[in-house]
């Protein structure tokens, strides 16, 4: 069944802790967008922010750097509480030094792709990742639909994984709606990155069909 790291962007950001508690316990991990305002045109959560979000919650909480800089902020975020760091596979110099970071300081390490990215990029890289997130939108863009290539996308890394016995979870995070979420589901994805879905229905009903899927 498909897990949810529901994204805290679309939570009532002047009522967030309220908004958490209303939804964590229908989530399996709680997903942070991290954005610098140079990577993606926005601005988004930072440490300090996340350190004071973390006695709120005992879920998981999954961080997504959407940042210029990536290795600049492994230290800030584990500091933070942090239990999965992910981040722009194009937006590192060297991913496997990053990658190598977040693990020294015992987080679990992932990278996401653009919608124009393919797997041939992360080839060098499967051994090292416990997560890869599908980006199904335009990176930094909420409320869009899912691109028409994700399904494949999604189907072409679960084949890799399994032909090589590999532990990576597969994410997809952007355009998830009613109507595209089955198909991530039958495509073989391991989670999904809930917004609106999450905050704008009935959690508890969310999660009943989800498990329909």
């Amino acid at each position: 069944m498909l897990k949810c790291s529901t994204s805290l962007w679309s939570a009532d950001l002047t009522n967030l802790g309220a908004d958490m508690a209303r939804v964590e316990p229908f989530s399996e991990r709680f997903h942070i967008d991290v954005a610098d305002g140079h990577y993606v045109p926005t601005m988004l959560f930072f440490p300090d922010q996340v350190k004071a979000l973390r006695s709120r919650t005992r879920v998981p909480f999954e961080i997504h750097l959407m940042t210029t800089d990536p290795m600049a902020w492994v230290e800030p975020f584990a500091e933070a509480g942090t239990d999965i760091l992910l981040f722009c596979l194009d937006s590192a110099n060297d991913p496997g030094q990053v990658l190598q970071a977040i693990k020294q300081r015992g987080m679990r390490a992932g990278v996401s792709l653009l919608i124009t990215e393919g797997l041939d990029l992360v080839e060098p890289f499967w051994e090292d990742l416990d997560v890869l997130t599908i980006v199904g939108t335009a990176m930094g863009i909420k409320g869009a639909s899912m691109d028409e290539t994700v399904p494949e996308k999604i189907r072409a890394a679960r084949a890799i994984i399994a032909e090589r016995g590999l532990k990576t979870e597969i994410e997809v995070d952007g355009g998830i709606r009613r109507n595209t979420v089955p198909r991530m589901a039958a495509a073989g994805a391991d989670w999904i990155v809930p917004g609106s879905l999450m905050f704008g229905e009935d959690p508890a009903e969310m999660r009943r069909w989800l498990a329909t899927l």
